[in-house]
């Protein structure tokens, strides 16, 4: 029996891909940890793995952070400078987990965890969650600040690398604080801390669909498309409610909405706008609402219904479209379950992963800013011509088994079992 440290930090489109490749390296005899923020202790210990807490914490339900972090033009860099600040305190609570694995397998943004792996010379396996992180040239991603850029992709790889550079320059100010605890540690310059930085020379997982993206020529060598791993539970298994059962049973099929496990927090007017969207069209709509209303009346016309939580695997399957804010880990559920979609992006990896949707035929877009009952009723109405495109992604996704091949590239890396 191996241990395995994992790492992360984020939402739980972060935390769930790790607790399904955790399940399946439980199920093969492995030992695993999880760390990450002390908020989802409880979540953690629920699925039988060793938890360790990281700072930086966060407390569930901040929506003053979350709408912090959520802003379109600079919440990425919000983010990486929150984490930087507190590399230190991250690298110091990592250690003592790190010292009891066989290998680390680290998030895109958990510098301290690398770090640690680096300094006490464990094999390191990185991994991304969406192709954003791999910033490449030949298929560039859409970032949040600058969705316009992906018109510049007809001028070809060459000026696109010189546009990453240019970005990578200006990030390069966000991360000093990692930068610096890297050479008092006098660990060598491996370039920037979340761009190639953050990279395994060893192994990288790519922990999406090859549907999302193809493999690159630069791409970071070793990388191993493994398709998504899926989990969707809260802190139990639950069933879906018996009053959302009985609405799904009773009628077409509905519009189901709802915002992930963070951009919920800085939700402004979503569901404001969209009930009048589908009061508009006459159709049927279940609102996923997170801890709050909403803004919605407490009184809601027939054939609308609210919940907090049902897990994605079970309702999205259920719907007629699924309109969401393109969080990597609700895109996954929304093209395993073969449904059209509109996608609302936020922030993020929300533009990038919304618009490769939309490439493949599965998905209408409109942008945060530009979304209202007009827009959204103009978009749903769309959405039948991607109908077919969309059941067939969805066959092609649930052939996949991420968490098992994700699995098995680690235990592949760790000595004395590996190759």
């Amino acid at each position: 029996m191996s241990r395995v440290l994992l790492t992360t930090f984020g939402s739980y489109g972060d935390l769930h891909p790790y607790l399904a490749i955790g399940i399946e390296l439980q199920r093969r005899g492995h030992s695993v940890t999880i760390a990450t923020v002390p908020a989802y202790a409880g979540k953690v210990t629920s699925e039988g793995f060793g938890f360790h807490p990281v700072r930086p914490d966060i407390a569930a339900g901040d929506t003053a952070l979350m709408e912090y972090f959520m802003d379109r033009r600079r919440g990425t860099e919000r983010v990486v400078r929150f984490l930087s600040s507190a590399v230190r305190d991250s690298y110091e609570d990592t250690l003592p987990a790190a010292r009891q694995a066989d290998v680390i397998v680290s998030h895109p943004i958990t510098a301290g965890s690398v770090l640690a792996a680096q300094k006490l010379g464990i094999p390191w396996i990185s991994s991304v969650l969406a192709p954003v992180s791999l910033l490449s040239a030949y298929d560039p991603p859409v970032p949040a600040p600058a969705p316009w850029i992906i018109k510049a992709r007809a001028l070809g790889p060459g000026f696109m690398n010189l546009f990453w550079r240019l970005g990578k320059y200006n990030a390069s100010k966000w991360v000093r604080p990692i930068v610096a605890l890297r050479r008092e540690l006098d660990l060598p310059d491996t370039g920037n801390p979340i761009f190639e930085g953050s990279h395994s020379p060893r192994l990288v997982l790519a922990l999406f669909s090859r549907y999302m993206a193809d493999p690159q020529p630069d791409w970071p060598a070793h990388t191993v498309v493994t398709g998504f791993p899926f989990f969707d539970r809260d802190h139990a298994p639950e069933e879906t409610p018996p009053e959302l059962e009985r609405f799904l049973s009773e009628g077409p099929a509905p519009i189901v909405f709802t915002l992930g496990s963070s951009a919920i927090f800085a939700a402004g007017d979503f569901y404001r706008e969209s009930l009048k969207a589908v009061e508009r069209m006459g159709v049927r709509a279940v609102f996923l609402t997170g801890p709050g209303i909403q803004g919605l009346p407490e009184r809601l016309p027939p054939g609308i219904m609210t919940a907090r939580y049902v897990p994605h695997s079970e309702i999205f399957p259920r719907a007629s479209a699924i309109v969401h804010q393109g969080g990597v880990g609700t895109m996954a559920q929304a093209m395993r379950s073969g449904r059209p979609m509109l996608v609302v992006p936020f922030a993020h990896d929300q533009f990038d992963n919304a618009e490769r949707a939309r490439r493949l035929g599965v998905a209408q877009v409109v942008y945060r800013s530009r979304y209202n009952a007009a827009s959204a009723e103009k978009a749903l109405r769309g959405l039948a011509k991607c109908e077919a495109p969309a059941a067939l992604l969805g066959d092609k996704v649930r052939a996949e088994n991420g968490a098992a091949t994700a699995a098995g590239a680690i235990v592949a890396q760790i000595p004395g079992l590996g190759s």
